[in-house]
This record gives structure tokens, sequence and C-alpha cells, in this order.
């Protein structure tokens, strides 16, 4: 297992001087928009010389809260987002301006309705599918403008297309820091490990220039690629290769995904919302700007669309590139697209691709660490 550098910051450590940050953008009158997926085009909100804070919450700690309103067996990440703010303990809630919400999951969608009496909360419509094309493109490009004329309309503005397209070929160089960063996953063995891997691409949403987030994915890319080159080129290793998909993984992520690599497996890739398959795809740079946004951000290959082959394409093309010799799903308990999708997942992986599949449900707390750790432990032996 590749051991962390010495400086590595965790997740929260990264989160806590977030807030810092934040404040003293605030204090300076920037703007801040909150958001919780990655359906919400932010290039927008670049062009509105806003910033955009992430909101989906990963901690225990709030859901007591948001169950005092929200259901037991709803999603935790929607009873912690929820709880954050109904308890006003996260500041990134506290310093939003306002809240940017989307259609994906029923869940998100009546949790906005309540979110709305806290702070004003305008929600995006997003297409149930990308079929017919013309028709889903048109009404999400739609909603992207109609986001964009609420940005003006909020901070009375006007949003021009030069600042839209600046912020475009700004976004897209970003993806391609962060790309080759991820893609580091498919040197054999592996320069970094999955740990690392998801850690810094989630925490990077706490740095809120962009140029500044570029410079450090370039930076950690380089350091890696040295390392390897000097230290693990041409080594053999019997660990097997593991891809992550499903669900956001960052409430679970010491649970699920480091007990994976402690007991034996190098996880080479995270498939989710915050990996690698977010940042494949730019953003057309010439042409109509809205329909581009419309074309990059219909594509987000989640659960909520249905039918979904874009992803199973996708995870074919992550499990050739990436030599993976094992899939490991993670859904987080009442997230009922992940869900139902999985029997799909496991059918594409095991029958079309022919590898082991593994699916582990689980939510934020650690009550049932330990009955995971013995099904991984029996799932990594069976590879071995």
């Amino acid at each position: 297992m590749q051991k962390l550098p010495e400086n590595f910051e965790t997740y929260d450590e990264a989160r806590q001087k977030g807030f810092l940050r934040l404040k003293g953008l605030k204090d300076s009158g920037q703007r801040v928009v909150g958001l919780f997926c990655s359906y919400v085009p932010t290039e927008l909100i670049y062009a509105a010389d806003a910033i955009p804070v992430s909101l989906c919450a990963n901690s225990e700690e709030p859901i007591a809260a948001g169950e005092t309103q929200l259901p037991a067996n709803l999603c935790p990440l929607i009873k912690a987002s929820y709880g954050f703010a109904l308890t006003d303990t996260c500041p990134y809630f506290y310093f939003s301006d306002f809240v940017v919400g989307e259609t994906t999951c029923d869940g998100k969608k009546k949790m906005f309705e309540l979110l709305n009496d806290i702070k004003e909360t305008f929600v995006m419509y997003l297409p149930n599918g990308r079929e017919p094309r013309e028709a889903a493109i048109n009404a999400w490009r739609n909603e992207i403008i109609r986001f964009k004329e609420k940005l003006e309309d909020f901070y009375h503005i006007t949003i021009s297309e030069k600042k839209i397209r600046e912020a475009i070929r700004l976004k897209n160089r970003e993806r391609e820091a962060f790309q080759d960063f991820l893609e580091l996953g498919m040197l054999m063995p592996p320069a970094l490990s999955g740990y690392e891997l998801g850690t810094k691409a989630d925490a990077s949403s706490f740095t809120f220039k962009i140029e500044e987030r570029i410079s450090d994915f370039k930076k950690r890319t380089e350091e890696a690629l040295e390392y390897w080159n000097k230290e693990r080129k041409g080594k053999s290793s019997d660990r097997p290769r593991i891809m992550v998909t499903g669900c956001p993984n960052r409430g679970v992520r010491d649970k699920l995904l480091k007990t994976i690599e402690e007991l034996g497996g190098d996880i080479v890739i995270i498939d989710t919302c915050g990996g690698l398959r977010n940042q494949l795809q730019k953003v057309r740079e010439e042409g109509d700007v809205y329909t581009a946004l419309a074309e990059k951000y219909l594509d987000v290959t989640c659960s909520v669309m249905s039918p979904n082959q874009p992803r199973f394409d996708m995870m074919g093309k992550f499990i050739d590139d990436f030599h993976i010799d094992a899939v490991v799903e993670i859904i987080l308990q009442a997230c009922h697209t992940f869900n139902v999708e999985s029997y799909n997942v496991k059918r594409y992986v095991t029958e079309e691709k022919g590898l082991p599949y593994l699916c582990l449900e689980s939510d934020y707390s650690q009550a049932d660490k330990g009955q995971f750790i013995t099904r991984i432990e029996a799932f990594l032996e069976m590879l071995s």
C-alpha cells in the first residue's frame, strides 16, 4: 500500500482551512453560491464573479438534527446536509448568498422545499433522461439560461457572453489538470493510493481560486510521477487493482475506501461524481455557450438519468484503461437510483467484463465497520 506523503492534508483539515479562507473572502465582499450537485454549471457562477461552494455533508454529527424534520430512513448525505443548515453549524451554508439545487433524486427535491425556509434556494429542473436528445438539450439549456438570469437578478449584474466563455476556458484547463492527476491510477503499480486520489480530489473544492487548484494538481502530479519513476517503475505488485463506483463516498471514505487498501487492495480509480468521470468531457468552447454547457452537464453519468447507458460505456473504458481486477460499488442507504441501478452494474461487470463485483451499502455511522471488514477481507481473499 502506498504511504501518504508527509504533508498530506486530510479532508477535514482542508475543510477547516477552507472555513477561514471563505470568511476572509466574504469579508472582502466576495459573492458565494452554495450548491449540491455536479449538474450545476459552475461556469455561470464564476462568470458572475462569484465562487461555488459544495454543501454536501459527510459527517454523522448533524444527522440527528436533520431527522427532526426528515425521515430516518433517508439518504445520510441529505440528512447531514439539511442538519447542518438547520442548526446553522456549516460555515459554507452560512456564507452562501443563496443556494442552487437541482431535481435529481426525490429526497433532495423535497429537502430543497424545507431548505428554502432557511435560505433562498433556487431549483434547476433537470430532465429525467438524455433522450430524445434535442428535446433534453433544449430543456436543460433553458434551465441554464434561467439560472444565469437568477444570478443576474440576485446580484443586480449583467453576465456577458465573454465572461461565460472565459469561465469555460478556465474550467476546461482545470479539468485537464484534474484528469492528469486522477489518471496517475493508470500506472502499474500505482503512483498514489486511491485514498489520496479521492481525498485530494474532494478537498480541492475548499481551494476557491481555479488557478490555485490547477497549480496544486499539476504540482502533486509532477511529484507523484517523479516518485514513481525513481521508486516504483518496473516493479511488480500482487495487490488487486480496484475500481470504486457508485454514490459520493466522502462520508464513508475512511470506513470503506481506506479499509480496502489497508486489507490489500489498490484503488486505482474512483468512478463517482467527484472522481474522473466528470472530468473527461470538456465544455465545447465554440458556438452557443448555453448549448455547450447543456451538452456537457446533461451528460453527467449519475444514476438519476434513465436509461443510463453512458455510465456503462464509461465504466467499460475505465476497466480497460486502468487494468481493473475487480469492481466495488458503494451505495448510500436509501439512495434508490444507485441501488436499483446496481443490479445492472453487477450484471455488466460480471457478465460483460468478466470481473468480480462487490456491493457495499452503508451510511455515515461506524456501527457496521466490523461487518464490512469481514466482507472486504473475504472479497480480496477471493481475488488472490
